[in-house]
């Protein structure tokens, strides 16, 4: 919950520290995601309004990523195009959604799903499990016997 927080409040250091505490392998093992968190914290300069440190932080950890990887670069493009329009209303809205709230719940969303594998929960919560597991079990019992069925649409619009 601590790192959802920090990455909501913008503080991306503090995410990454605190992931590393938990389980120093989850960014090791997974590049797509160090990027993301990386690019988040250039996203955070950005918005503060720290352009150099924002420039000297995207040519001395991005660039080199940006390189090993086509997906990597053009991500790494998009955010760059944010200094081009400084909170511009005239900005795409590919761009101007890196700025948005939405952009760091997706980040945040993505270190959830890489904690919860490292834990072997995998990346789904354990009560759609459970659930989709139930509408399983009735539909295996429903040819074989009578049973009272859970309706799902009327428990979950309660």
């Amino acid at each position: 919950m601590d790192i959802r927080e920090a990455l909501q409040r913008g503080d991306v250091e503090d995410a990454i520290t605190r992931v590393n505490d938990l389980n120093p392998e989850i960014l090791d093992t997974n590049p797509s995601l160090y990027f993301h968190l990386q690019q988040q914290k250039l996203i955070e300069y950005i918005r503060q309004g720290r352009i150099a440190e924002a420039l000297q932080f995207a040519q001395q950890e991005l660039a080199p990523r940006g390189e090993e990887s086509p997906e990597f670069l053009s991500e790494l493009e998009r955010t760059m195009a944010l200094l081009a329009f400084e909170s511009s209303p005239s900005a795409p809205s590919a761009i101007a959604e890196l700025l948005s709230p939405a952009q760091r719940m997706k980040t945040a969303g993505e270190v959830n799903a890489a904690i919860l594998e490292s834990l072997s929960q995998g990346k789904e919560v354990k009560l759609v499990g459970l659930l989709k597991l139930l509408c399983w079990g009735e539909t295996l019992l429903e040819d074989k016997v009578e049973f009272p069925k859970l309706n799902m649409e009327e428990i979950l619009r309660t």
